[in-house]
């Protein structure tokens, strides 16, 4: 009986022992199978999470890749909107029209042959009826009296508006800029160079000896007696010094040159009694094949000094030739020797 309990209990120990081994072999498994069914679960997580970032932001487009709200672009349309309304459209349109009017009227055209010799025809006309001849302040009225009553002609007839002028509808065009703001580089274009006169009103302070024409402004220092200056004269002679080879920085410098010359050439050579400067910065015209530019300083030798021209070049004269001015731009004087 007692060997028999024995044997039963040692069954239920073993078989209790055997029990609780394959409870524990299947709890680890159990443990094992969850860990990585979680591990898995994350992965895949992970895996879908990149994959879906890839799709929304591509590597070739990231700029792309911020997006702005409705409401932050309701705010940019809003502050865009408010901007134009504040800007001063009616000045900038205003100051691109006065833009394009200044570009227009800068523009250079060049006014014909023809038309260049009516208006100095018609401005040799105006001179004559107001006897300017010999009086720069006349001259320089009646000039600008003209050109003012022409500038107005040829706007009335580029805006369509009839005007009783002495040119014609096409002409008005090249003559607008011509008359109005490049009127200095026209009126030299033509010829046409009056000297500044200085009146003294209230005092008369000059040399006593000196001549009437001194008074007007030549560039340089103020010319001596002994010059004998006459302004739009131009004297023939055999040249003692060329002048295209001659310059010289004023009038004055010129008249030296002569003196000096007269004072210094040897008994077998011409003496300087003629000097002959163009001041005009454009020139001066001559009768000969050269073209004469500014501080050109001719001396000349005669025996009887003659004229060539004098103030204004005759009708007879410019009718005959081409591209005479108006006027004599030349400075010259006959010295004493």
């Amino acid at each position: 009986m007692a060997r028999a309990e024995w044997a039963n209990y040692h069954n239920n120990s073993s078989s209790g022992i055997y029990n609780n081994g394959r409870g524990k072999l299947c709890s680890y498994k159990r443990s094992t199978l969850v860990v990585c069914s979680i591990n898995i679960v994350v992965a895949l997580f992970v895996l879908h999470s990149l994959y879906t970032s890839l799709y929304r932001y591509p590597y070739n487009d990231s700029t792309n890749a911020f997006r702005y709200t409705s409401d932050q672009i309701s705010k940019m349309k809003e502050s865009i909107r408010i901007r134009k309304e504040s800007e001063p459209t009616e000045l900038i349109k205003l100051v691109e029209e006065l833009k394009k009017e200044f570009l227009r009227e800068e523009r250079v055209v060049e006014v014909p042959l023809s038309l260049k010799q009516k208006i100095a025809d018609e401005l040799l006309l105006r001179l004559r009826a107001v006897n300017a001849s010999g009086n720069s302040t006349v001259q320089r009225e009646a000039v600008e009296g003209w050109r003012k009553e022409k500038l107005r002609e040829v706007r009335l007839l580029t805006s369509g508006k009839p005007a009783n002028s002495t040119f014609l509808p096409e002409e008005a065009g090249v003559l607008v800029r011509a008359l109005g703001s490049g009127w200095a580089e026209f009126s030299e274009e033509i010829g046409l160079w009056i000297p500044l006169q200085i009146i003294h009103e209230e005092h008369d302070d000059k040399p006593e000896g000196v001549d009437d024409l001194d008074r007007e402004i030549l560039p340089g220092r103020q010319l001596p007696p002994e010059c004998h200056a006459e302004l739009h004269t131009d004297y023939d002679g055999a040249a003692v010094k060329w002048g295209l080879t001659n310059p010289k920085e004023s009038a004055y410098d010129c008249c030296m040159a002569c003196l000096d010359q007269a004072k210094m050439a040897k008994p077998n050579e011409k003496k300087c009694n003629i000097w002959v400067y163009c001041p005009s910065e454009t020139g001066c015209y001559s009768p000969d094949i050269y073209e004469h530019k500014n501080q050109e300083c001719w001396l000349k030798y005669a025996e009887q000094p003659k004229l060539n021209f004098k103030d204004i070049y005759p009708d007879s004269y410019r009718s005959s030739h081409r591209n005479v001015p108006v006027t004599v731009a030349w400075v010259a004087g006959v010295v004493s020797v």
